[in-house]
């Protein structure tokens, strides 16, 4: 909406502008000379000619004014509409801007639930992950204690057999030496001489 301040253009109109800025103007003028206490003579010619410089100087400053003022004053005021108007494009600039931050960050909102889910998967992956592995790695060790245990068992089985033949061949030598006379070798000997002949 553009507002113009036109010029009137009835001279009637003008006229009695004119003629009432005139009448003012006189009378403040008359009032002033006189000091300000009304006279009882009435106008001089001297007030007269003050009247009319003044109605001729408000006259001319009307009819050279009456153009460049709304000319001024129409500028002004399409200077302050296209400040109105470059206002209202930053001000649909500034509320599209919102609403794509608003937009960006309802996005960014869903993307950081997204992010999160996906950390939270991740995470409850690679926990069930590493208790597999746990589970199997203990297994294995059960399995590689076992093995050991085992073989500890045979090895010691092995030697507890060595020490008890040992023992036990031990035992018998002495068992021999006490109860074998020379006599019972000598039998021995000759028995055993006679196999070998006879084979």
């Amino acid at each position: 909406m553009r507002l113009q301040l036109k010029c009137p253009r009835r001279r009637g109109g003008t006229a009695l502008l004119a003629g009432l800025v005139v009448l003012a103007g006189g009378a403040g003028l008359a009032w002033a000379a006189s000091g300000g206490e009304p006279s009882h003579g009435g106008f001089t010619s001297t007030d007269w000619f003050r009247l009319m410089n003044f109605a001729v100087l408000a006259g001319g400053l009307f009819f050279l004014l009456r153009k460049p003022i709304p000319r001024a004053l129409n500028g002004r005021i399409r200077g302050i509409e296209d400040q109105l108007k470059d206002l209202e494009a930053k001000k649909s600039e500034a509320e599209k801007r919102l609403a794509e931050y608003n937009q960006k960050l309802g996005t960014m909102e869903k993307e950081a639930e997204r992010i999160m889910a996906d950390y939270t998967r991740q995470g409850q992956e690679a926990k069930a992950r590493i208790l597999k592995e746990a589970e199997s790695a203990a297994e294995k060790l059960q399995i590689q204690a076992r093995r050991n245990i085992e073989h500890e068992f045979e090895q010691t089985k092995a030697t507890l057999q060595r020490e008890i033949f040992e023992k036990a061949l031990t035992k018998a030598e002495e068992l021999l030496k006490q109860n074998v006379t020379s006599q019972d070798q000598s039998q021995l000997v000759e028995e055993y001489l006679q196999k070998v002949v006879a084979s």
